[in-house]
């Protein structure tokens, strides 16, 4: 399923298109991408496969060998695909700091907008036209401050996996509301009473003082948007401590 079980030189010729066959001219790498799209938005990547695909599009599973060698490669065309979503102003005020959180905030959105990305392996990176381009054009939230290019990487990667740790989160309380039918909100009314029985403050004070003070600042025990801005600022108030130590020395 995941780009790490694909042929490079299948996947590769599927991503940028180098040898796409024509045996039929209904149906190529594009509608078959963007069906499976579809499909893994609506159901999630586990429900992926090349049968369910080709009944999406009311074709045979076989027509579909013709365009992409197996779900492997697929999988790794639709990150592709997705990763061109991304808008790409040329003119972001702020600065790299105002840079970087429209990338980091583009990235979330994306996640929030496509869930099963976060259930495909990042350790090998999709070689794909939309990847290289939207790695390119990120890297330029960095550059010429005073970083060298694995420190350009390095941050942001950091950025990234910042937003991808807390886009899982608030995908994941999504799904909870989603499978109980009740919101976090809800769900902590309905235990209160219970709660109330056996949870001591004077034995976790400091439980009892911050989780309340959280508690009514989110309306929950977690507040995903939150979790996300407060952590982005954070990452960047380390990568600014990195930055300064670097022009300092020159």
């Amino acid at each position: 399923m995941a780009a790490e079980h694909s042929d490079p030189a299948r996947t590769l010729a599927v991503l940028w298109r180098t040898h796409e066959r024509s045996a039929r001219k209904d149906l190529g790498v594009d509608r078959i991408v963007t069906a499976a799209v579809a499909l893994a938005d609506a159901e999630g990547i586990g429900a992926l496969s090349m049968r369910r695909v080709a009944e999406k599009l009311g074709v045979g599973t076989m027509s579909l060998y013709t365009h992409v060698p197996g779900k492997a490669e697929l999988v790794d065309v639709m990150v592709d695909h997705v990763n061109g979503e991304t808008a790409r102003s040329a003119d972001v005020p702020g600065g790299w700091r105002g840079r970087l959180t429209s990338v980091a905030r583009e990235n979330w959105e994306l996640h929030l907008r496509h869930p099963w990305l976060l259930e495909v392996p990042t350790n090998r990176a999709v070689l794909g036209p939309n990847v290289a381009a939207k790695y390119d054009y990120e890297l330029g939230a960095v550059d010429g401050i005073g970083l060298t290019d694995v420190e350009m990487d390095s941050v942001l990667a950091l950025v990234l996996g910042h937003v991808r740790t807390a886009a899982r989160v608030a995908v994941e309380a999504a799904r909870t509301e989603q499978r109980t039918g009740l919101t976090d909100e809800q769900w902590w009314r309905a235990a209160a009473p219970y709660l109330a029985k056996v949870f001591d403050p004077r034995r976790f004070p400091r439980a009892a003082r911050v989780g309340a003070a959280a508690g009514e600042a989110h309306g929950a025990a977690h507040d995903g948007e939150h979790a996300f801005a407060f952590g982005l600022e954070r990452v960047l108030d380390g990568v600014e401590a990195l930055v300064r130590s670097r022009q300092a020395g020159q």
